[in-house]
């Protein structure tokens, strides 16, 4: 990082990082994104075989929600972590507090490949689990909206959506990975080894991701937002986590509404996605018992993978779009698309035609990447650098708790009491009223500078504007 060549210093010209820099910026973010959602897709993917281990045989559908509900403790400590992590990187900086979330998120997915099943020591097999899960959902508390203000902080303004896309790139890439390995695992391995050693070999793969994700944060430098704002005030080691809250609750609660209306609607769009469409797709016992009609486990799986390695590709692209057009157009297209698609996707996915289910699937994954290519680079803008890691992880992880974690265990329940399979098409339809009134209010975020940091230039646009 260096200074803009017209001499003036960071709080009145602009700051500068390099392209290699930002390269390592970048990997070093999305490597802890792949980590935390290797385990969403193993988990997700593997669901059946969870229930299996870990909860006590002869019902299936309490041992489903079971399931779910372990998925969803996470999301209840999320909060937590967010409280303690998000104001803590506003004290002693971003990169060190990133290099223990992700130690920390990856050793409890590789803890979860080491308890023992239900069938060897009973009751315990569940609770290490949630032990467990729990440990995961402290850790990513801090850890995602910390990887959004680490790489919104480190890019050049007029790319920072570009830049950003790649957290959600490492997103789908992780779920993806996790998914393909749950998938491609029992079809190489015998039924035997899998229901003892085959399932818990992708949670010991976090391990190592999780190390090499420590070891790229800790090279790299504070951002250049958060250590200009170390040379205006002096040691921010100084400062009170406390009085940040505080600030951040009296202050800015208004902007943590704004930001908990795009948290909504793009995760509930998300885990609809990600976690519940896997089971949805694939349980023929409740399919069959309210007019639907379910597809082969192969076949669901198969197809969710092509989705998401669709949106692996297209999720760059759209992130360039944004720095063009701006964030909002982008947004509109995904809020608006839930209200009108929400049911017609729903009511292709229970149709139990493989090429409807694919159509349903890939709009949802379309809608879903309106909002993954733009959410991180306009999240981190709505709250100023000396709050921003703390008010982004608190509101995000409080929104994602309540409403979008617990998609899951919501949708098994309202499935399972009413009989009605559309009940994920009126959930995405509600998202995205909640997305439409939250555009209402929000203000165009692309192409401007980070509310209280000076414009950010690369290195190649500095060169463009000195010729």
């Amino acid at each position: 990082m260096t200074e803009a060549a017209d001499g003036r210093g960071p709080s009145g010209g602009a700051t500068v990082t390099d392209d290699a820099t930002m390269r390592r910026a970048v990997g070093a973010a999305a490597v802890g994104n792949i980590t935390e959602w290797f385990d969403f897709g193993v988990y997700g993917y593997l669901s059946t075989t969870i229930e299996a281990q870990f909860f006590p045989p002869g019902n299936p559908a309490l041992a489903q929600l079971a399931t779910f509900a372990t998925f969803a403790v996470a999301f209840l400590v999320r909060p937590l972590g967010g409280l303690f992590f998000g104001p803590l990187g506003d004290k002693i900086g971003r990169t060190k507090v990133l290099a223990v979330t992700v130690i920390l998120m990856a050793t409890g997915t590789f803890l979860i490949g080491l308890i023992p099943s239900y069938s060897s020591i009973g009751l315990a097999a569940p609770i290490l689990l949630v032990c467990a899960r729990v440990l995961q959902g402290f850790s990513t508390g801090g850890e995602y909206a910390g990887a959004m203000t680490f790489i919104a902080e480190y890019s050049p303004d007029r790319r920072r959506g570009y830049f950003g896309s790649f957290l959600e790139f490492g997103t789908f890439i992780g779920y993806a990975l996790g998914a393909t390995v749950s998938s491609v695992l029992p079809l190489v391995s015998t039924p035997a080894f899998m229901d003892t050693w085959g399932w818990r070999i992708p949670f010991m793969v976090a391990l190592p991701l999780g190390i090499v994700g420590v070891y790229l944060r800790t090279k790299l430098e504070e951002t250049p937002a958060f250590q200009q704002l170390l040379d205006e005030s002096g040691k921010r080691e100084d400062a009170e986590a406390k009085h940040v809250v505080r600030t951040i609750f009296a202050k800015y609660w208004p902007t943590m509404l704004l930001a908990g209306g795009l948290v909504v609607t793009w995760n509930v769009t998300n885990y609809m996605l990600t976690s519940y469409m896997p089971t949805y797709l694939k349980d023929d016992r409740t399919m069959s018992a309210n007019g639907g009609q379910a597809i082969s486990a192969t076949a669901a799986e198969w197809l969710q993978i092509g989705v998401l390695w669709l949106g692996v590709l297209l999720i760059p692209f759209l992130g360039k779009l944004s720095d063009r057009y701006g964030r909002k157009p982008i947004l509109w297209v995904g809020a608006g698309g839930l209200i009108v698609l929400g049911l017609p996707m729903v009511l292709l996915l229970k149709s139990g035609s493989l090429f409807s289910v694919l159509l349903g699937l890939v709009l949802m994954g379309l809608l879903l990447i309106c909002f993954s290519s733009t959410c991180p680079s306009t999240l981190p803008a709505l709250f100023p650098t000396e709050v921003r890691y703390g008010g982004l992880s608190i509101s995000f992880n409080i929104f994602v708790s309540a409403f979008a974690g617990t998609v899951s265990l919501v949708m098994s329940a309202l499935v399972l009491a009413t009989g009605d399979l559309k009940w994920p098409g009126y959930y995405l339809m509600i998202a995205g009223v909640v997305g439409v009134i939250t555009l209402l209010k929000l203000k165009e975020t692309a192409r401007k500078p980070l509310p209280g940091s000076a414009p950010s230039l690369s290195a190649s646009e500095e060169a463009t504007a000195g010729r």
